[in-house]
């Protein structure tokens, strides 16, 4: 079945150090770096969601040797786009002249482009896109896949620390060299929810207008909120899936040997993943309810509350906006036996081992919106073959989620001889060695004062060159920006990059 066959990334070269980030801001860096992580990526005064696309998709035709001829389907998703009309084809604009620069054949003029958006789910569907198209009437040609998006949020802000930027690809085949992934038994749900995290237009009016001409994408979102929406969005997808499966649904929690989630900040995923395994146990056969009876008598919880908060249904997440309650969390009983049960060996091994593979690397990258995910799955494998482990024949899942209105559920098999296309995965060397900023620097760049720092030189990939102003009859290209792949090192001055608008 078709699948994975190589992952790339790219990363801006600045960094913000969370420990730095409390210092300046007078918050408790165990908490964060506990919860968060440990630093974010944000863009550079010369990059937009669509540079940061292509020069991950660029890495990941070099690293894997691939002929842009025989790429026919090139899909984007993000959440961060600046331009309604177009989307992927930018990205394949800017591979063609950088292809031209090395004397390689452009992209096919019959490569298909399209752009997903769903929050931070649009990758995760542009990845079954590929996988359609594979299994389809591109049986013999390749698909690229790349997730790329920039997490800005508000200084002073609650979400402000789980900011971040970056960009990864994935190459898929009929013949896939790392994960067979299992459409025919994955899981899907949605559901309208309102509030949760959303970018209206109409936010615009009351933002910051950025000096290097960029838009500034602050979201309007509910923390609390959102966090039930994640938990009750992955709840229904994962029994989509579970309905498919031939394991009895307690018994896939254990089965299962590596889960990666999207992960907005470091502790999420665990809280998703732990409290989808309670909702199976509470709606499950006389055994589950048995199980889960015994957690709480641990735990010293109520057991008939538990029950009655999560089995036998969902929270109609729309009526508590409307009841005035979006603020409460819906499942409070549920996470507090959590919470009892973190240090016990169920939950480690129910949990921590299973969300173990790649997590620690990921502490470094902040929020990626879509690129999340699949950065996970490339942390994992590259940690997994340096540590010379065994994962053929492994089952896999992929869960990813959307701004609580919808999830997937992907499940995946490791295939054999994973190791070769595991290897060029580029993740260390996209980490690299990043400017790490001030707080001057951090506000500036956060902000768009682009004067105020030096740009970091470019080698071997696209910037923006600069934004078209222009705004006459016979020739209109306002707020279009125009890009330049850079071969090699390219100083530039502060005073220039200012000047480029970009």
């Amino acid at each position: 079945m078709p699948g994975i066959s190589g992952l790339a990334l790219y990363l801006p070269p600045y960094r913000v150090q969370l420990a730095d980030w409390c210092k300046w801001n007078d918050q408790p860096w165990d908490k964060v770096r506990n919860v968060v992580g440990r630093s974010f990526r944000m863009r550079g005064p010369e990059q937009s969601v669509y540079t940061l696309a292509a020069n991950a998709v660029w890495r990941l035709i070099q690293a894997y040797d691939i002929d842009p001829a025989d790429i026919g389907y090139l899909a984007l998703g993000t959440e961060s786009s600046s331009d309604n009309s177009a989307g992927a084809v930018i990205v394949k604009g800017m591979l063609d002249d950088a292809l031209a620069v090395h004397g390689m054949p452009r992209v096919s003029r019959e490569c298909e482009v399209p752009e997903y958006k769903h929050a931070c789910l649009g990758g995760v569907y542009a990845l079954k896109g590929a996988l359609r198209y594979l299994a389809t009437d591109g049986a013999t040609r390749k698909a690229i896949v790349v997730c790329s998006d920039i997490a800005e949020y508000e200084r002073g802000s609650s979400g402000e620390p789980t900011q971040g930027a970056g960009a990864v690809a994935m190459l898929l085949e009929a013949e896939p060299k790392l994960l067979d992934v299992d459409l025919a038994r994955s899981g899907s749900a949605s559901d309208y929810r309102m509030v949760d995290f959303r970018k209206p237009f109409a936010r615009f009016r009351g933002q910051p207008q950025r000096h290097d001409g960029q838009m500034q994408d602050l979201p309007v979102f509910n923390g609390r909120y959102s966090t039930s929406c994640y938990v009750d969005a992955t709840r229904h997808a994962m029994n989509a899936m579970l309905a498919k499966q031939s394991d009895r649904h307690v018994d896939y929690f254990h089965a299962v040997d590596a889960v990666f989630m999207h992960r907005p900040y470091h502790k999420m995923p665990a809280s998703g993943w732990a409290m989808a395994y309670l909702f199976a146990l509470a709606d499950g056969d006389e055994r589950s309810v048995g199980e889960l009876r015994e957690h709480c008598a641990a735990a010293e919880i109520d057991a008939d509350k538990v029950l009655a908060e999560i089995g036998g249904g969902a929270p109609d997440m729309r009526a508590r906006v409307s009841a005035g309650a979006s603020g409460d969390d819906a499942f409070p009983t549920a996470a507090e036996l959590l919470r009892r049960m973190r240090k016990t060996p169920a939950y480690q091994k129910l949990v921590d081992d299973k969300l173990a593979l790649g997590s620690e690397m990921m502490r470094d990258l902040g929020n990626l919106y879509t690129a999340a995910l699949p950065a996970w799955l490339a942390a994992g494998f590259v940690e997994a073959n340096g540590d010379e482990m065994k994962l053929a024949g492994q089952r896999w899942l992929a869960l990813g989620y959307g701004s609580g209105d919808a999830s997937e559920a992907l499940p995946m098999t490791v295939v054999d001889g994973w190791q070769e296309a595991a290897s060029r995965i580029n993740f260390l060397a996209a980490l690299g060695k990043p400017l790490d900023l001030t707080a001057h620097q951090y506000a500036a760049l956060h902000d768009g004062h682009p004067a105020s720092l030096d740009p970091v030189p470019a080698r071997d990939e696209f910037v923006v060159d600069h934004i078209g102003r222009e705004d006459r009859p016979g020739f209109r290209d306002v707020g279009i920006e125009y890009y330049r792949y850079v071969p090699g090192v390219r100083l530039v001055s502060s005073k220039a990059a200012s000047d480029s608008r970009g």
